[in-house]
């Protein structure tokens, strides 16, 4: 199965282009997921689920898309109502477990105009030696001056399938902000596409990756500019350990109308063995005038004398590496606010890197 294609093509030769996965890695006979935990205290954020079912321009792939437009066994709709501000965070928490094993969600959410709002998804698994599958859908409209931040979460084990598809769409002086944590899955392919229709509006995507055993990544992140004064910018961070392998796409693309927009995408992989393979394609677009595009991707391994300085200190090599990686990550993860899910994500760090 192919998946993940670029909107720009690169030589074949760099393989990046897209990526291919076994047809077994493809779930067809989805069960019932029963196990999440919808956690929501204010009467201005109405749930129900009645989601929308429509094509997307930017997926994971059809096969994987049309799985969740028909099969869905979860779907939350989330409409934030107008004038609600500073709103506790809207938390939907998956769990898979043994009778919970096959998620296939569709959420959507609306939020409405001069709205500030937070939203945290977390997927996580009790086990970790069961294969769970989960392919999902994260669709999500920011109409006039609103502004979302929304957490995901991927903490499933390195067995796992992880299928994950957001389109957001963008008007005038709306703020979206993205922080996405992807540790789990032996397969974690993810698709991210923003439609910048509107005027002075900014989109920020945060993501920190960290890669063991013969875990895949694959992050293929489109971002498309209509609006004038408009802001993009896309911050990675990841490590890689044992036989991991991760591919990163990064698509800014200025389109006629985007006239003094800006967009910016960073990067950066550390290395920890020698079999780790790191790949990057950053790519910018251009079909306006008067814009300012800029990239940067790098990988590099731990430097000798980094980890002499803080093991001098007495502390053996596994926590000095462990404090290294912290060290890169503190950028994404001190912007997660609440402390519970900052401390999960501290100790998923602590506990992959053994």
């Amino acid at each position: 199965m192919i998946l993940n294609e670029t909107p720009a093509r690169t030589s074949k030769n760099f393989d990046i282009n897209n990526i291919s996965i076994n047809d077994s890695n493809y779930c067809k006979n989805i069960n019932e997921f029963n196990n999440v935990k919808i956690i929501n205290n204010n009467e201005k954020i109405t749930i129900n689920s009645n989601v929308e079912k429509s094509k997307l321009k930017y997926n994971v792939s059809d096969n994987f898309i049309n799985q969740i437009l028909e099969n869905s066994n979860s779907n939350i709709n989330l409409n934030i109502q107008k004038d609600s501000i500073n709103l506790e965070d809207v938390i939907l928490d998956f769990k898979f477990d043994d009778k919970n094993d096959t998620l296939v969600e569709n959420i959507q959410i609306n939020a409405k105009k001069d709205t500030t709002s937070s939203i945290v998804i977390i997927f996580r698994a009790d086990k970790e030696d069961t294969r769970f599958y989960h392919n999902g859908l994260l669709k999500i409209n920011l109409e006039e001056n609103a502004k979302l931040k929304v957490l995901v979460i991927n903490i499933l084990n390195s067995y796992s399938n992880n299928f994950y598809t957001i389109n957001n769409e963008l008007k005038d002086n709306s703020n979206l902000e993205y922080i996405i944590v992807d540790f789990g899955g032996k397969n974690s392919i993810s698709n991210y596409y923003s439609n910048i229709i509107g005027d002075n509006a900014n989109n920020k995507l945060n993501t920190i990756y960290l890669g063991k055993d013969e875990q895949q990544f694959d992050l293929n992140y489109i971002l498309e500019l209509y609006g004038s004064n408009s802001n993009v910018n896309i911050d990675v961070q990841g490590a890689l350990t044992d036989s991991s392998k991760k591919n990163f796409k990064g698509t800014i693309d200025f389109k006629q109308g985007a006239k003094k927009s800006k967009g910016n995408e960073n990067e950066y992989c550390m290395l920890l063995s020698d079999k780790a393979k790191s790949k990057s394609l950053p790519i910018l677009l251009c079909h306006e005038d008067d814009v300012e595009g800029n990239h940067s991707s790098s990988a590099g391994k731990l430097q000798d004398k980094d980890l002499f300085y803080i093991m001098s200190r007495g502390i053996d090599s596994k926590d000095a590496v462990k404090l290294l990686v912290r060290s890169k990550f503190n950028s994404v993860i001190d912007k997660i606010e609440n402390d519970k899910i900052k401390k999960i994500v501290l100790e998923e760090i602590d506990r992959r890197l053994v």
